[in-house]
């Protein structure tokens, strides 16, 4: 049992992530601003039972605060819903950086992508230069766009003894990729 939350406010400075992990008896709970080394704490409760409930607690307070379910890596197992979601929030947001008018409505479309692809932005925010270019839009766009023909994983049947045939391979887009190549400018 996990989950992967993150909170994002460009005008409160704030793109932070929380996660937790169920192994047994133990919690573990990582935190910290998205694309930084997280922070780790581990919780020994005893039992199983205590870790569950202990995770869904925690769970819940992070979601009263704002927190939204989200993935540290974006890959063609994301829902095609979330993927066609971010693409359309960045038809949103392309006009606002090519007239340079960065008013309300492009704030709630970046803060809603960035809830949807969690995208390390540095310690300190600046909304208005997240993205410089229309070329910076395209580019993600892009890759948004790959992961709508990349085939989604495929469950394999696996005989005792027998390996499985060749499964379609999973494309997986690294937020640590993308912040190389795409966030060079930050």
């Amino acid at each position: 049992m996990e989950i992967y939350l993150v909170f994002v406010d460009a005008i409160q400075n704030s793109n932070k992530f929380w996660s937790a992990k169920v192994e047994d008896s133990n919690l573990t709970v990582q935190w910290g601003r998205v694309g930084y080394q997280a922070q780790i704490k581990v919780h020994t409760l005893g039992n199983h039972q205590r870790a569950v409930s202990k995770f869904n607690n925690l769970v819940a307070e992070k979601k009263g605060k704002g927190y939204r379910e989200s993935q540290s890596e974006i890959d063609a197992s994301r829902s095609v819903v979330d993927i066609r979601r971010a693409i359309q929030l960045l038809n949103i947001i392309r006009p606002s950086v090519a007239l340079q008018n960065f008013g309300d409505t492009y704030i709630s479309a970046l803060n809603e992508y960035l809830k949807i692809v969690p995208t390390p932005l540095g310690m300190q925010i600046n909304y208005h230069r997240v993205y410089r270019t229309v070329a910076d839009i395209d580019y993600q766009q892009e890759l948004l766009n790959s992961l709508l023909t990349t085939p989604a994983p495929q469950a394999v049947a696996v005989a005792a003894g027998h390996a499985p045939e060749a499964a379609a391979e999973l494309k997986v887009i690294s937020l640590k990729t993308i912040s190389k190549n795409f966030w060079r400018h930050l």
